[in-house]
């Protein structure tokens, strides 16, 4: 083994030592790096907190007597557990380290230096916040009736009191309500219901709600689902939830579809509450669904038989039937018979005797008597005859005090001329 000359020992002593002090000035440069910061916080100077002001923490730590909250400021807030009695022993259990929370500061600093905090005097500040983001995104809120006056309801929710007048609230809320200042019914106090917020001023301490708003939005979201599902010529159960001088509105479960007048009947309707009312249940025809407008047409005659299709199972040549005159023409009177299905009395078969015009011998609504000539389903046209009815007209619901259909009728008319 060679034994190194003094000349390589002293190389390496030089090799030694200068690696060791480049790691002391590595650590040096640290050190005076890490004071440099401290000096840089230490030194700047710090925003004054202000005894009633909202600020924003995450929590540091937690015990039985306090939570620590760091506000970004020098010293570390102390929200006493008595300034936490708002928030429920099973979220203050899950409250960890770095979770945030919104508070009121009760003394900028105590005599330790450190602000005192209190978490339930700030619950109605982040309630606002609250409602503002829910007001900001159109979202809806629950909330819980406390009281009533005159115009509507006081409602409480995040903490917040607000006030939902009477033209907007529905549903049981708006039935349990008494008008007058009197006492509201029982149940109406202390219901739950959902709404959206139409109105925030936080200098005033004034928010306004809108269960109708919320109810409407819902129905907005439950049509475009339903208007994505339904299908054109299917039939569906729904309630009838209002009527109008054009048609009937029906709700099909969450969104409402119109049956025009025209679609309630094959035969003339005067009004739609002569064959719907509100609140009946009733099976109804998808007749169109525009998916754009978000529009659903509906039909309640297109579940029974189209006049014309039985035409020969209800009526036969011959046949004497009451009419009423739906309209006048140089050639003729349109009558309308029962089920719907409408004939035309030639100007020549209203009279024996030779007319210039229809009016001369009916009028419109009139009720009269006609026979029928000719039925023709392929062109849907019916010819009928006021002339040809005889003066003691039979009826085909009884003859000879038998009853016997209209084919047999016809039968025995033919036989007899």
């Amino acid at each position: 083994m060679t034994t190194p000359t003094s000349s390589e020992m002293e190389v390496e002593q030089v090799v030694e030592v200068t690696e060791a002090a480049e790691e002391v000035v590595a650590v040096v440069e640290d050190d005076v790096e890490l004071d440099l910061d401290a000096l840089i916080d230490l030194y700047t100077p710090a925003k004054n907190l202000r005894r009633g002001e909202i600020i924003d923490g995450k929590v540091l730590s937690k015990t039985s007597d306090a939570l620590v909250v760091n506000i970004g400021y020098k010293a570390e807030g102390i929200v006493p557990m008595r300034e936490a009695r708002s928030i429920d022993a099973e979220t203050l259990e899950a409250l960890g380290v770095g979770d945030e929370v919104i508070a009121y500061v009760i003394n900028p600093e105590n005599e330790y230096g450190a602000p005192v905090l209190s978490i339930d005097r700030a619950r109605g500040e982040q309630g606002w916040r609250i409602l503002e983001k829910s007001m900001e995104i159109e979202e809806t809120v629950k909330g819980k009736i406390i009281g009533s006056n005159r115009g509507g309801a006081v409602v409480e929710a995040e903490g917040v009191q607000g006030f939902v007048p009477l033209s907007q609230l529905v549903g049981p809320a708006r039935e349990l309500y008494v008008p007058g200042g009197e006492e509201p019914k029982e149940g109406f106090v202390g219901m739950e219901i959902e709404f959206k917020v139409i109105e925030l001023n936080r200098l005033r301490n004034r928010a306004i709600f809108s269960e109708r708003a919320a109810l409407q939005a819902w129905k907005a979201t439950q049509k475009a689902r339903l208007v994505k599902e339904l299908t054109e010529g299917e039939t569906r159960k729904g309630r009838v939830t209002g009527i109008s001088s054009f048609g009937a509105f029906v709700d099909l479960g969450g969104a409402d579809g119109l049956i025009h007048i025209s679609e309630l009947s094959w035969e003339p309707v005067k009004s739609p509450e002569d064959i719907v009312k509100v609140g009946q249940e009733l099976q109804v025809f998808v007749l169109r669904v525009d998916r754009e407008t978000l529009k659903i047409a509906l039909s309640l005659r297109r579940l029974q038989p189209e006049p014309w299709e039985t035409v020969h199972e209800n009526f036969a040549v011959a046949q004497v039937l009451d009419a009423t005159v739906t309209k006048l023409a140089n050639f003729g009177a349109f009558a309308r018979l029962e089920g719907g299905i409408e004939g035309l009395i030639h100007i020549s078969e209203l009279s024996e005797e030779t007319i210039e015009h229809p009016r001369d011998v009916v009028s419109e609504g009139q009720s009269i008597q006609v026979r029928i000539l000719r039925i023709e389903p392929e062109r849907r046209r019916l010819g009928l005859s006021i002339k040809q009815v005889p003066e003691e007209s039979y009826r085909p619901e009884e003859l000879d005090g038998e009853t016997v259909d209209v084919q047999e009728f016809a039968q025995i008319f033919n036989n007899e001329e």
